[in-house]
């Protein structure tokens, strides 16, 4: 019965464009559409339901890590349709998942209007390239974008490291081998120090989740490769001290030392609705100049914000120029460029201040952006963002 009833609901989500596919007890099947939770009309979920549906798409090593430890990650593909990012976890003694939906058809970064000064940055021999966001912003399509571009463009070795893999990279100009964490190697941490040994040009992180792998990254990209990896971050100089963050304060001087010479981008972003249906990104874009590396040696990454408002010519953006650009030309509604804002006050009172009339031209491009503190941000607070 699950697998009859997993096929028809899988289905569902492939046809009807949705994101994740929710599976609880106590509620219908749920989908998330366009950034909104939508209820099936199908029957409530009973305990036997969720198990018996767990069970027919989850292999076995992972029902026994979800019975030792309450959860478990896994990847599946749905035929020729559509791959999916799986996780299963107990709530109150009974069975949930959650099922993201991973497109077949990889998406460009020209197609996800990636800032152009992406493809620039990628391209370099060495350097640490950080994509951040809060879960399910699209964090996972703009990387596999930009090893799709490498992979089209230059004969490099690719390494990626994910947990689960998500995106199926095939060998073109670029040789792709794609190691998942649990079933190819133990861990993030060791899968880059092997990596190390293995010739590559591009190693991708799929997360930099403790200190080890952050570590292990920054000493890649130090030796001569592109390194990207991806952090839960809502903006540029968040991200910065989020790393700083997680090293010992006896460590942090060296890091930041480390960090100014390896780091040379970061895009931050955030999905919104569009008022015409589907998504649209919303990115933030610093590059890392000697100015800004100095600004991170000497622990100022607060006056990083002001460095990308002054970079518009370097290819710079702030994430609330950006979105104020999207619901000026009316792409996306005012409350939510808001809701995924910084600093929403100022971002609110500009669209007010635009709304009389007395926003400039010169303005509206980023070269500067009254009312913003950009000391405000600096630890990346996002406590007004709602995480879809």
């Amino acid at each position: 019965m699950g697998t009859v009833l997993i096929d028809k609901l899988l289905e569902t989500v492939v046809v009807r464009g949705a994101s994740d596919l929710h599976i609880a007890v106590g509620q219908p099947p749920v989908l998330r559409l366009h950034g909104r939770l939508v209820k099936l009309e199908t029957k409530v979920l009973e305990p036997e339901d969720t198990v018996s549906l767990m069970k027919s798409i989850t292999p076995e090593r992972c029902q026994q890590e979800l019975q030792q430890s309450g959860s478990s990650d896994f990847g599946f593909a749905f035929g020729e349709k559509a791959r999916f990012r799986v996780s299963i976890f107990k709530q109150r003694g009974n069975t949930g998942m959650v099922l993201r939906q991973i497109p077949t058809q990889l998406l460009s970064m020209d197609q996800l209007n990636t800032p152009p000064v992406m493809k620039e940055l990628i391209m370099r021999p060495r350097g640490l390239v950080l994509v951040t966001g809060p879960t399910g912003s699209g964090k996972s399509t703009t990387l596999a974008a930009c090893i799709d571009y490498l992979n089209d463009n230059v004969d490099h070795h690719i390494i990626t490291i994910e947990d689960p893999i998500e995106f199926y990279h095939y060998h073109k100009k670029s040789t792709v081998n794609q190691r998942e964490v649990g079933v190819d190697v133990p861990s993030f941490a060791e899968a880059i120090r092997r990596a190390l040994r293995q010739d590559p040009d591009v190693i991708l992180v799929g997360e930099m989740r403790d200190l080890e792998t952050i570590e292990a990254a920054i000493t890649a990209a130090e030796t001569g490769h592109i390194v990207f990896g991806t952090l839960h971050t809502s903006s540029a100089a968040g991200t910065i001290n989020r790393i700083i963050d997680v090293f010992p304060t006896n460590q942090q001087d060296q890091i930041r030392t480390q960090l100014s010479t390896s780091i040379i981008g970061i895009l931050a972003q955030q999905l919104l609705p569009r008022i015409t249906g589907g998504r649209v990104a919303a990115y933030e874009m610093l590059v890392v100049t000697p100015g800004i590396g100095n600004l991170i040696r000497e622990n100022k990454t607060f006056r990083i914000t002001s460095s990308i408002q002054t970079g518009h010519k370097l290819g710079m953006q702030l994430l609330d120029d950006h979105l104020f650009r999207l619901w000026k030309d009316k792409v996306v509604n005012k409350d939510d460029a808001i809701t995924k804002s910084n600093i929403p006050d100022a971002l609110l009172a500009k669209m007010e201040r635009w709304e009389r009339g007395e926003v400039s031209l010169d303005e509206d491009e980023g070269g500067k952006d009254d009312g913003k503190d950009s000391g405000r941000d600096e630890h990346g607070r996002n406590a007004k963002i709602k995480y879809t």
